[in-house]
């Protein structure tokens, strides 16, 4: 790893050094910590493992990061990818975003055309999103949903369509199916729940 790998290190704690996972007082740096791992185990490059802790910056803090700023610091590989990662349009300068369906059908179908180290690196941030996900939901049951924007079914929803689009993309590397067998696992619990409910 080179000094630009230090620099990322440093970059995503101070611009999320105020930001915390959602519904919890975890510190955001752990899931870009998490992702960064999750991409460095499965063989991914420095570039990779650059964006997966860079992932988020243009999206949460577009009023702090710019892309032209990512580039200077990390590359035009680095920036490709992290602007890959984000469902918010290109340009998006702060405020009120898109309404969450349009965002992500919009990112579904980036992933099929994404190349391989896009892919990567989005799926890294799925797998630890997804698992955070899980074990809430082990903890909480249905009252996780209320920390987002939307309920169980469009979540549901999100991360049935993200396993179908990576299955039809192949992306590089193994993670995939332990994405399969967490939003498996996400789908059977939900159902039970359900089912408790009726």
């Amino acid at each position: 790893m080179t000094d630009r790998f230090q620099d990322a290190l440093a970059y995503p704690a101070q611009v999320h050094a105020n930001d915390h996972r959602k519904g919890t007082t975890i510190p955001y740096i752990a899931h870009l910590l998490s992702v960064c791992s999750l991409i460095l185990v499965d063989g991914g490059s420095e570039d990779e493992a650059i964006a997966g802790l860079l992932h988020d910056t243009l999206e949460d803090h577009p009023e702090q990061v710019k892309p032209e700023e990512l580039e200077r610091r990390f590359g035009v590989g680095v920036r490709s990818l992290v602007e890959g990662c984000t469902d918010t349009p290109p340009g998006y300068a702060g405020g009120p975003k898109p309404p969450w369906h349009e965002r992500k059908f919009r990112y579904l179908a980036h992933l099929r055309q994404a190349p391989p180290k896009g892919l990567r690196v989005s799926l890294a941030d799925k797998l630890d999103n997804a698992r955070a996900i899980l074990a809430d939901y082990r903890e909480l049951g249905e009252a996780l949903w209320s920390r987002f924007s939307v309920g169980r079914n469009e979540q549901l929803w999100y991360y049935g369509a993200l396993v179908e689009t990576l299955r039809e993309a192949r992306p590089p590397g193994r993670m995939l199916p332990q994405l399969e067998a967490c939003v498996s696992e996400l789908q059977r619990l939900a159902a039970s729940e359900t089912s408790a409910e009726a």
